[in-house]
Order: structure tokens, then sequence, then C-alpha cells
């Protein structure tokens, strides 16, 4: 991991201070946290891979490895460096907001897929269900009984994806609203 790959998992640019990383790091561990997400496996564990990314990047970024200074000269960080202001800690919170705001969306896409394959699932489960279940006895009625519980995943993947796609999209308002504040404190500067 490098300098630049470490802000931009932060959604930083590279004149992030170490106020801006420290902020950023602790908004965007309120958002993707793994513990949000325990009521769904498949995004719990996409989030603690994300959470693991965010925590190494945090870490490399804090070690110093990471600074601006790390392997130039002390003359030349100095004159790289701009002036902490309120703006600059601002951009930078907008700048992890982004970055929350898009794995979010990626979360949610991947839910939108499974609530798809729940759908597909009862449809054809329903359908196979209803043409064989005319025949109850030997392999019809196998099929038919195999065909009825896919559907009833289906429904259940369905509602179960439903709720995550609810709570995705509130998580994203949130950030919306906040970014919408953040621009406004920016304007009033």
């Amino acid at each position: 991991m490098n300098r630049t790959e470490a802000l931009r998992i932060l959604g930083l640019d590279d004149d992030a201070t170490p106020e801006d990383v420290k902020t950023a790091y602790k908004e965007t561990v309120q958002i993707l946290h793994p513990d949000r997400f325990a009521s769904n496996k498949k995004l719990q564990d996409r989030a603690t891979e994300q959470f693991k990314n965010l925590q190494a990047a945090y870490d490399y970024l804090t070690s110093g490895k990471g600074s601006r200074s790390a392997g130039r000269s002390s003359s030349s960080a100095g004159s790289a460096s701009r002036p902490r202001t309120s703006a600059n800690v601002t951009e930078a919170r907008m700048a992890g907001i982004a970055a929350s705001r898009t794995q979010l969306v990626k979360q949610r896409d991947v839910v939108f897929d499974e609530r798809r394959n729940g759908i597909a699932m009862t449809v054809i489960g329903g359908l196979i269900a209803l043409l064989t279940g005319r025949r109850p006895f030997g392999l019809f009625g196998i099929v038919a009984a195999i065909s009825s519980a896919a559907a009833v995943w289906g429904i259940v993947q369905i509602v179960s994806s439903q709720r995550t796609i609810s709570t995705l999209n509130e998580h994203i308002a949130e950030l919306n609203a906040e970014e919408r504040r953040l621009a406004e404190e920016l304007d009033d500067e």
C-alpha cells in the first residue's frame, strides 16, 4: 500500500492533513462498521473486508510511513503543505462522505442482484411447482416439492433484500443530507 492508495480508500486528496485523515477515518468507520449489517451475513462479510482495508489505510497513514514527508527532505515537505483551515477539514469530510456513499451504493447493487435472484427463484419455482403438482406421486411429486421450497426461499430472499435495500437507502440519504449541510458550511465561509 502507498500513500495515494491509502488516501483514496479514505476518500481524501493528496494534500490531506493528519487531522483530515483522522476525521475521514472516524466518519467512514461509523458508516461501514460491520455491526451495522448484522442482519445480512453477505453484507456484513463485505463490510468486514472494507473495514479491514479502511483500517490498513488508516494505520499506514498514521504510522509515519504514509506521511507527506516520508521519502522527502523536510524543506520540500514544508513547501507542499497548505495551512489547515476549516474549509480544508470540511472538504476532507465531504471526500470521506463521497467514499462512504460509493461503498454503500456498491453494497446496495449487490442486494439488488440478490433480490432479482429471489424474484427469479420465486417465479421459476412457482411455475415448475404448478406444472408438476398435478401428479403428486413419484418423480413429479419430488420435483413439485423442491420447486415449492425454491419458491418459498425466493420469497424470503425478496423480503430480506428489500429490508437491506431500505436500510442502505436510509444511510445514503443520511450521507446526502450531511454532504448538503457541509456544502452550505463551505458556501457560508
